[in-house]
């Protein structure tokens, strides 16, 4: 079953440019939050996770955009994959998964985890 690409963005402020994240990529819908890593309100991607349907794919420039932390990545892959989404990142899970440990390595110095 073939069925759409979906994008989804998150950039943490308001003058930075969610379009570069997808820039060139043919998807047929696109969901943006405009929201820092730390925060746990992402109607966006709650949007998103309510549109995609079995056979769908949400396209994404790094799974650090998707997730928070790599607790909240699990979750949010097993959930779609368990619907039959797959999920398309543009940098490899290894680079994401960096991302997301230097991440959380920062939050816990300022005492956010």
């Amino acid at each position: 079953m073939h069925g759409q690409r979906v994008g989804y963005t998150r950039v943490s402020s308001f003058d930075q440019n969610p379009e570069r994240q997808l820039d060139g990529v043919a998807v047929e819908r696109v969901f943006t939050d405009k929201a820092s890593g730390k925060d746990t309100q992402r109607p966006e991607l709650d949007n998103l996770l309510g549109f995609v349907r079995e056979g769908d794919t949400v396209v994404v420039h790094s799974m650090d955009r998707l997730a928070r932390n790599l607790d909240d990545l699990r979750r949010l892959v097993q959930g779609l994959t368990k619907r039959g989404v797959r999920i398309d990142p543009f940098e490899t899970l290894e680079e994401s998964e960096r991302a997301l440990r230097r991440i959380e390595k920062q939050k816990r110095k300022r005492g956010y985890l």
